[in-house]
Parts: structure tokens; sequence; C-alpha cells
């Protein structure tokens, strides 16, 4: 057989890399876990969202205006300083994590999101870790994925569509109006246009041509999906679609590596880290400490601090070198999630720990997350069957007891 010219080799990889989105299961994930740990996070400080980014905050309104004046960070919550239009923002922020999460309108649902996490993390940019951090970047990252082409609303609402199915209440016959996008896209415009007018975009550049970018480029692809679905604008818009989404993935893998390399290398440089003594430290601070009596018996083992604090910057040393390597990747991968899983546990930082695991997911194998998707499947599945097996029984059971009971007062099952 002959060996293809690099001529050919580059064309099939142009083609690859244009006429498909690649890791479509690995986005997913990404978008699925840090919508999640967003949503828990603003879930669990619902209580003292007030004194965190609202008008309660020490970090006052006013400083907070200072601020972004100086640095052209984006924040909504300083566009003005009323209560009511707090709560409106920390609700948009709740209500786009949560439907994010689902792949309702996915791309809709990012931009919200980003907006949402620009908006509070800006307000009051003293609080966070480095897990804020990272969900704010990836934010960012995903509006520019397609991150919602599996396990979503969005991908069950087009296989239905491909199947020849409508969704519920259109009628069979019937074109399938997407009333809900349209209402979103008018109601986002009319938002960007009070926004560009009140100059609330931080005085960047870059933050309004990204939504206006984006804004004109989800009406484009509605007419012409709508008028011309098999024209080549089409094809033109999914090709720009997939070199965006392919592009991005590139970054989000090269950003998770330098989050690990810089870290690793910093590590190196100290000198607790040098002596495997500097996991003892955080094990013996009330503050790190939700499990005293856990964090104690590790303590008191100087063989397994040493093991753990060499074998957390072995790990993320050597993660970027290992990318080429899939069996070593994926071991070091599965060590990396297990030391983020330790720190929720030991340290009490379950936010960190649950965005740089999302963030991890990016190199999961793909063989990996589609046989545990048949697998949730699968077991959803069994569950509702057995649900719709126990129904019938009730009523059959309720049927021959009403008889019993229908002089007495009793209860009766009613199907």
């Amino acid at each position: 057989m002959s060996t293809p010219s690099p001529d050919r080799r580059l064309a099939r990889g142009v083609q690859r890399i244009t006429s498909s989105a690649l890791g479509q299961y690995q986005s997913a994930v990404i978008r699925i876990g840090f919508s999640v740990t967003y949503l828990l996070f603003l879930l669990r400080e619902l209580p003292h969202r007030h004194e965190m980014y609202g008008p309660d905050s020490p970090w006052s309104w006013g400083m907070g205006k200072q601020l972004i004046s100086g640095n052209e960070a984006f924040s909504a919550l300083l566009w003005s300083d009323s209560t009511v239009w707090f709560e409106i923002v920390y609700a948009v922020a709740l209500l786009s994590a949560a439907l994010l999460m689902l792949g309702w309108h996915t791309r809709a649902m990012s931009v919200l999101f980003m907006v949402g996490v620009l908006s509070l993390q800006n307000r009051s940019i003293f609080l966070g870790d480095g897990g804020d951090n990272v969900i704010h970047l990836m934010a960012i990252y995903l509006v520019l994925t397609r991150c919602g082409q599996v396990w979503s609303l969005d991908a069950r609402r087009a296989a239905r569509v491909a199947r020849g199915t409508p969704p519920e209440g259109t009628g069979a016959g019937r074109p399938v109006r997407n009333v809900a996008g349209a209402v979103l896209w008018v109601v986002l415009g009319l938002v960007l246009v009070a926004g560009s007018v009140a100059d609330g975009f931080g005085g960047t550049w870059w933050l309004p041509a990204l939504f206006w970018g984006m804004w004109i480029g989800h009406g484009a692809w509605w007419a012409v999906n709508r008028y011309a679905p098999q024209s080549e604008p089409r094809t033109l818009l999914d090709v720009i679609a997939n070199l965006v989404h392919n592009a991005t993935l590139v970054v989000i893998m090269a950003e998770v590596c330098l989050i690990y390399a810089t870290a690793g290398w910093y590590k190196i440089q100290g000198s607790r880290w040098q002596d495997g003594t500097a996991l003892y430290y955080p094990l013996k601070l009330d503050y790190f400490t939700p499990w005293p009596a856990l964090s104690d018996i590790l303590a008191s083992s100087g063989v397994m601090v040493m093991i753990l604090t060499y074998g957390t910057v072995v790990v993320q040393v050597a993660f970027p070198f290992t990318l080429f390597n899939r069996r070593v990747k994926n071991v070091l991968l599965v060590a990396m999630m297990c030391e983020h899983a330790g720190i929720a546990l030991l340290l009490g930082l379950p936010f960190f720990s649950m965005a740089m695991i999302a963030a991890d997911s990016v190199f999961l194998p793909t063989v990996f997350l589609v046989w545990l998707g048949d697998r949730v499947t699968l077991g959803r599945q069994l569950l509702f069957s057995r649900a719709d097996r126990v129904v019938p029984e009730q009523r059959r059971s309720g049927d021959e007891e009403a008889p019993q009971h229908s002089g007495s007062g009793g209860h009766t099952l009613v199907g």
C-alpha cells in the first residue's frame, strides 16, 4: 500500500476539523460539570447572597464601580445598585445554570451563564478561590463550543425532528416552530441594545463584539435553517461553528495543562514540598478540617503524608507530558480526579474540586463516556419500566379491594 502524500494527509486533517465538532461527549461533560458546580454553589450561598454580592456586601457597590472603571471588567450588577436588580441578576444566574445543565437552548443559555458568572465574580473580586477562576474562564469558553450536541434537550429535540416525530404540541404534519428560541433572541437583543446604549460592558471592545456576534449568528442560523436548510450558507455556518468549537476545545486542553504545569513547578520551588511535609500543615488548620478525626489519622502517618505530597507534585508536573501516551494519560487522569475528590473530603473544598474534575473531563476517553452514557440510559429505562409495572399492579389491587372498603368509608385507588 502506498503511503498517503503530505497534501492528502493535510486535506484529510482539514476535512476532519471542519466537517464535525470533535469531542462532543467531552464538551457535554464540561457543560454539565461546570453548570452543576455553579448551580450548587449559588444554591448553597442563597441565604448569604446579599452579604457576598449584594447591597450588604462589605465591598460596597461604589467601590466595585470604581474598580470596574479601572480594570474594564464586566459586571451587570454594577449597572444599578437596586436590590431588585440584584435579585434579577442572581435569579438569571441560577436559572441559566440549571437550563445549561439540561441543555435547553444551549447556546443562549451558555451566554447567560457567562453573564451570570462574570457579573457575580467581578462584583466582589476578593471572594473565591482557584475553582472560581477556572469557572470564570470555562464560562467564556463554553460560549464558543457546540456543547449541546449530545446529552441535552436540544439533542433530543433534534433527534425527534430527524426521525419525523416532532415534539409534543406541534401536531402531525405541522412545521416545528421554535417559539421559545425566537422569544429568547428578541429579549436578549433588547438587553444588548440597552447595555450598549448605557455603556455597560466595562469599557471593553471584545465583550460587546462577542455578544453582538453571537446574537447576529443566532439570527442567521435560524434564518438559514428555516428557509435554506440544504444550501451552501448552511454548510458554511456548520464549518465555521465546527472550527470555532474545535479550536476552543484545544484552548481548554491547553488551559488545563497550563494550570497543572504551573501548579506543579511552583510546588517544586517550595521547601515544604521538597521535604515532603507540605500536606501536613493544611491538615492541622481548623478552617480546612471538616473531619478532624480523619485529618488527624492521615497527618499522624509521616509515610502517607510524604507519599501524597510527592505524588501530587509528580502527577501535576508529569501530566502534560503524557498526553501522547493514552494509557499513561488515563492513569494520571484517574489519579488527579481522586486527588481532587480527596481535597473535597479532607480540606472541605467541594466546589474547587468539582470545577477541577469538570475541567479534567476534557481528557476522558470517548469510549468510556459512551459506555457511561449507555449505562445511565439503561438504568433510567429499568427505573421507569419498573415504575410502569408497579402502577398497574397497584391499580389491580385497588380494584380488588374497592368492594371491601366502599361501605366503610375507606380509601380506594383510582386509576
